[in-house]
């Protein structure tokens, strides 16, 4: 009796204490990458901007089909304070990363995961492409697998970048 008494007092503040957690966006891991042009950069130093973060291969069939768009929407909003960083995957031979952004006259920074590292710090990506949108303060507020649904994805910028930093 004395244990139901106490279950129907303490549940629904567990239940709300869980959801309260819940509620609050991850912040992403403060990984480090090397871009193309050999610079290595921490993720961190992009805080105050809204960040899309794209883990591709360039043997991956949707991480190309998906890239013109990923462009289109860089372009689109870069000058409202919006970051793409496309890291490609371990296993991608450099040479092919270097070639492809070079072809393609990919924009935004294109970064090299050697080690994979970038790739553990984000709940250990192996599916390309998977990317993360991060807002101002740098918490993942939206993770996709595959293509992302642009028109949704293009809402919910014009969003995170009119909220203040």
């Amino acid at each position: 009796m004395l244990l139901k008494a106490i279950t129907r007092l303490v549940a629904p503040v567990l239940i709300l204490a869980f959801l309260h957690g819940c509620s609050q966006p991850a912040v992403a891991p403060d990984v480090s990458f090397t871009t193309l042009d050999g610079q290595t950069r921490q993720l961190s130093s992009l805080k105050g901007k809204v960040v899309l973060v794209n883990f591709w291969a360039t043997t991956c069939t949707t991480c190309v089909a998906e890239m013109p768009k990923l462009v289109e929407t860089y372009n689109k909003f870069a000058p409202k304070g919006f970051e793409t960083v496309a890291i490609a995957m371990d296993y991608d031979p450099p040479e092919y990363v270097r070639n492809y952004a070079q072809k393609n006259g990919l924009p935004f920074t294109v970064a090299l995961d050697s080690g994979g590292k970038a790739a553990k710090g984000f709940e250990e990506v192996r599916l390309t492409p998977t990317t993360f949108l991060l807002d101002k303060q740098g918490r993942v507020v939206q993770k996709y697998l595959g293509e992302p649904d642009f028109a949704k994805l293009h809402a919910l910028l014009d969003k995170l970048l009119a909220e203040p930093a």
